[in-house]
């Protein structure tokens, strides 16, 4: 099984992410993953801009793909997001690069973009491997 389809399987068992929130997994390789989120009403806030608990969500699950893309559990131990710009399109897309993948831990950045290219955040997750 390719690793696109093993992760799709693999994380559709993330319900909150792909069930309520909506999050589909576009592209994997080891260390990377590319995940959009369309954006809908439920996704707003109360000033018409798209709510930082879904753009961090987004960041967080293409963590969890890729962190976990070479079947090494890994869960994250500290994150930071910085927010940019609001979305100017309808789709949000994160693409996830592994900085540093240690023994114990690893180091990832998320770019969050819209589909017109505005950068919307950038997250910084470090991640621990427990097995």
């Amino acid at each position: 099984m390719e690793l696109l389809e093993r992760a799709r399987v693999q994380f559709s068992a993330d319900r909150f992410a792909t069930e309520v929130t909506g999050i589909t997994i576009e592209a994997v390789a080891e260390n990377y993953a590319k995940c959009q989120l369309v954006i809908e009403d439920k996704h707003m806030n109360a000033a018409h801009a798209v709510m930082g608990g879904a753009i961090f969500t987004l960041a967080d699950f293409a963590f969890a793909v890729a962190s976990n893309s070479m079947g090494r559990l890994t869960v994250s131990m500290t994150s930071q997001i910085t927010y940019l710009n609001t979305a100017k399109g309808r789709v949000l897309i994160a693409e996830t690069n592994c900085e540093k993948a240690g023994k114990r831990t690893s180091s990832y950045t998320i770019h969050i973009t819209d589909e017109l290219g505005t950068k919307v955040a950038q997250v910084a997750i470090t991640g621990m491997h427990l097995n």
